[in-house]
This record gives C-alpha cells, structure tokens and sequence, in this order.
C-alpha cells in the first residue's frame, strides 16, 4: 500500500490524584474545551470530553503520527499546568500517574459519545473505582487493584 490509512478510536479514563474532588462544573467548562485543543494539536481530535469531579473520559481519534502514551502525557501536563493557574483552589492539583485506554469500534462511537457526556448523572449511581474495574473486565483486562488507584 502507498499510503498508511489508520483509523483508532480511543476512549481515556484518568482521575485527579487520589481521586480528589477538582474538577467541578464551573471548571470543567473550561477545562474540556482546553484539553480538546491539546488534542487538536496532536492531530488527535477529541469527539467527546466528559466527567465528574474526580475523572475524566476522552473520546478521541488517535492520529497515526503519535502514540498514545504521548497523547495522554500531554493532555496530563499541560491541562495540570493549566489549572494551577486557575486560582488558589487549583494550587494542588494534579493527575494520576496511570490512565486506561480502550478502543472504541466505529459502530460504538455515538454510544460512547453519549457515555462519557451523562458522566455526572452516571455517578449519581455508581463510584469512579466501580465504573473503572467495569471497564477493565468488559474489555477482558488484567490487572491488580493494588496499583489501579493512586
């Protein structure tokens, strides 16, 4: 093939540093529209960014020119760098050291959509620690408990 077609959607999942209260509704009208343009500038396109105040969920398409690992990076450092700029309140924010990453399938993509944008009425009923091993054991994952939370 003369060209490289790639097409990776790509749900993330990563919490505030023990999973402390930051992110509240004034905030996050701010904050998801930043992280989108992280994204943006990775070539990564952000389809639906959504949340509660202790995590969030992207939805992106991944580009072909950049790994993961360096996608969520730097959607950690510079929206972290960010915050803190955001007043005294924000002093001490900061990311988790891990995230989840999962592929979306084209036929999933709306469903996913509208997941991650009911996020605050979806934890109305259950616990970030609970959504999150749902997701590893719907997608067949191993992993210990132990180092899931930080």
């Amino acid at each position: 093939m003369s060209q490289s077609l790639v097409k990776n959607y790509v749900h993330i999942v990563f919490s505030t540093k023990h999973r402390e209260d930051f992110i509240d509704e004034k905030i996050e009208k701010e904050l998801f529209p930043y992280i989108a343009v992280v994204c943006k500038n990775l070539e990564s396109n952000a389809l639906q960014i959504g949340g509660t105040d202790n995590h969030i969920h992207i939805l992106c398409l991944l580009s072909k020119k950049i790994a993961l690992m360096r996608l969520v990076q730097e959607i950690k450092s510079y929206s972290s760098k960010w915050m803190k700029t955001k007043g005294k309140k924000y002093e001490n924010f900061f990311w988790q050291d891990g995230y989840g990453a999962f592929s979306v399938t084209e036929e999933n993509v709306v469903m996913m959509k509208n997941y991650i944008m009911n996020q605050r009425q979806h934890h109305q009923q259950i616990h970030y620690q609970d959504e999150l091993i749902g997701i590893l054991e719907k997608h067949r994952m191993k992993y210990d408990e132990k180092y899931l939370w930080d």
